[in-house]
């Protein structure tokens, strides 16, 4: 997911730039791409979100803190892998 994360702002800011020289202003696929991806990326981003809740409450762990923190508890006998 972060990877699709990072090629989709990627290609936001290419198609921004693309809008901004003389080669591509005004060109409509250029502003379609842009918008597309614009909108797609909101959509991941919550996917994401959904995600990192779903993980949380599925192993019993605030994924959150540890992405903040970089530090988890060591898995248990009963946990799910």
């Amino acid at each position: 997911m972060v990877v699709l994360l990072l090629l989709m702002v990627g290609g936001i800011a290419l198609t921004g730039w693309m809008q901004t020289t003389d080669a591509y202003w005004g060109v409509e696929w250029v502003e379609e791409t842009h918008e597309a991806l614009a909108e797609l990326l909101l959509v991941a981003i919550a996917l994401h979100v959904v995600g990192v809740i779903h993980a949380s409450l599925r192993h019993h762990e605030n994924l959150v803190l540890a992405m903040i923190t970089g530090r988890k508890r060591a898995p248990a006998g009963g946990d799910i892998l």
